[in-house]
């Protein structure tokens, strides 16, 4: 196999498709019900296609892996995309990453390929024992290596894709369950989030119980109701986030200082406790402080960095009611709470700052009933 595929971590080789296939021509789209994690239907060239959005976590990352909670959110305004349409007979599935036209044989991937695997597992789960010859194409606008979601949502829009063209409508329990394996491949051990909040399409509140490090543990999700929606600024810094790297600094730490870090992250915990109750009753305008106070003990943590460190109080000069990292730290995402008034200033005074782009996303947009999820244990 060639070497790793820059945008979603994979082994590929060059296109044996002619450049005038790389991208479907003509594919009229008509949307069905899923809205997370899309099947949508399609005709001529295109037999399947799915789509999947990004997830950003609000409040609580890193202390959530010492048992307390986090709350995270889809982000819809990035997503990737698959797409299925028939291939060169006998050939089997054959993955095409369209933005660096290069792909990856099914057949050929070894058994711990992210994106094959979650071809194989998909063909199984949908009853195909006879890999079909199907060409997948993927694209994907969501950011690698930020705290995005990007891996767990093009394999959910890989699976979502290859339900579509064998004519079935998998739910968010299956995609998210599906995508949940392929995720340990990524990651390992992931906590879950991902493919919950992105299969689901819904802000989830989600904490790690029955140990703590390095005693195992589970994760539970709960769905959050959204009062009134709120809008956030998500400024890439343009700095890969490492996050096992960061992870894994933050044990050691918390190793030496057991009683100091517990006190940090019993101070998180508050936070999202107070972020989750204010945004269940419709007052947002509370989150700015309590994002600069997750900020300020992240800090202590010690998982920022002064480019986020920029970031924010650019944020904040600029009109954003607060503004904090987001994920592994060090790097990645930061974001700020604005408002209609306040997105275009801050917007330009992240850009000025050195953030090399600036999403603006509504969260609430979709909420979900109250039994949208079930308790969910990962």
């Amino acid at each position: 196999m060639g070497a790793g595929h820059p945008l979603y971590g994979i082994a590929v080789r060059k296109p044996l498709w002619p450049a005038a296939l790389a991208r479907p021509v003509g594919c009229a789209i008509m949307a069905c019900k899923m809205e997370h994690a899309t099947i949508k239907h399609s005709v001529l060239s295109c037999i399947g296609r799915g789509s999947a959005p990004g997830k950003v976590i609000l409040f609580g990352e890193h202390a959530v892996v010492y048992g307390r909670p986090a709350l995270a959110v889809p982000v819809t305004q990035v997503r990737a995309e698959a797409t299925v349409e028939p291939g060169l007979e006998g050939a089997g599935p054959v993955i095409y990453a369209e933005d660096l036209r290069e792909e990856v044989i099914v057949a050929d991937a070894p058994a711990d390929h992210p994106l094959a695997a979650a071809v194989r597992m998909a063909l199984a789960q949908l009853g195909l024992a006879e890999p079909p010859s199907w060409k997948v194409t993927v694209h994907s606008t969501i950011p690698v290596a930020s705290g995005l979601g990007s891996g767990a949502a093009v394999s959910a829009a890989i699976v979502c894709a290859l339900a579509d063209a064998a004519g079935r409508a998998l739910a968010p329990p299956e995609v998210s369950a599906l995508v949940f394996e392929v995720e340990k491949l990524h990651h390992g051990t992931p906590s879950g989030v991902d493919n919950t909040v992105i299969a689901y399409g819904y802000p989830v509140y989600f904490a790690r119980r029955g140990g703590r490090p390095p005693e195992p543990a589970h994760t539970v999700f709960f769905p959050v109701r959204i009062g009134r929606p709120f809008q956030l600024a998500i400024a890439n810094s343009g700095i890969a986030s490492p996050t096992r790297v960061a992870v894994e600094d933050v044990r050691r730490a918390w190793q030496r200082e057991p009683a100091r870090f517990e006190g940090l992250f019993d101070g998180i915990s508050r936070v999202v406790e107070a972020a989750r109750i204010a945004i269940s009753e419709g007052e947002p305008e509370r989150l700015g402080p309590l994002m600069d106070e997750n900020h300020a003990l992240l800090s202590e943590v010690g998982v920022s960095c002064p480019e986020l460190d920029g970031l924010a109080r650019a944020a904040r000069r600029a009109g954003a009611a607060g503004a904090k990292l987001s994920g592994a730290g060090r790097g990645g995402n930061l974001i700020a709470l604005v408002t209609e008034q306040t997105t275009g200033p801050v917007t330009a005074a992240l850009r000025a700052a050195g953030a090399v782009d600036v999403i603006i996303t509504t969260v609430g947009e979709k909420t979900p009933p109250a039994t949208a999820i079930d308790p969910v244990r990962r």
